[in-house]
């Protein structure tokens, strides 16, 4: 995953530490914009595809988990907690064959020990694709 200067200070502090993860990087996803509240990040449709030629569900999935895990992290990064994961759901409502998707994390709950996210997944064309919803437990670094 390549990281764009649209980060809070945060944001940047972390990911010089942290890095992104491997799996983001190989899915091709491009991080545009992130801090605890908001995060924007892009994928391509190739490379990602199921054997019907569709963007593979669990793309969406990967994208927007990515997204939430890191905006959690952000928020939990100054008070020296760090983000899991602890429920992830989300529900497809269109799909792609080409072109770049473009997943917006927006914060529902920002708690002293959980996180809510939701991200939108759409097409170029601004057609909603999935929504997502990711669960994070704050917990304290050892």
């Amino acid at each position: 995953m390549s990281l764009e200067p649209n980060m809070s200070q945060d944001a940047k502090a972390l990911f010089e530490t942290r890095g992104v993860g491997e799996l983001a990087e190989s899915m091709g996803i491009k991080l545009l914009e992130l801090s605890a509240e908001r995060a924007v990040a892009t994928m391509p449709v190739e490379g990602n595809r199921q054997p019907l030629g569709l963007l593979h569900g669990g793309a969406y999935v990967v994208i927007a988990e990515s997204l939430g895990s890191m905006a959690a992290n952000v928020w939990g990064f100054p008070k020296n907690k760090f983000a899991v994961g602890i429920e992830v759901n989300a529900s497809h409502s269109g799909s792609a064959r080409e072109g770049v998707v473009t997943a917006t994390c927006t914060a529902i709950t920002l708690g002293s020990t959980l996180t809510v996210h939701e991200i939108a997944v759409e097409d170029e064309n601004g057609k909603r694709l999935s929504t997502v919803r990711i669960t994070n437990l704050l917990r304290d670094k050892k």
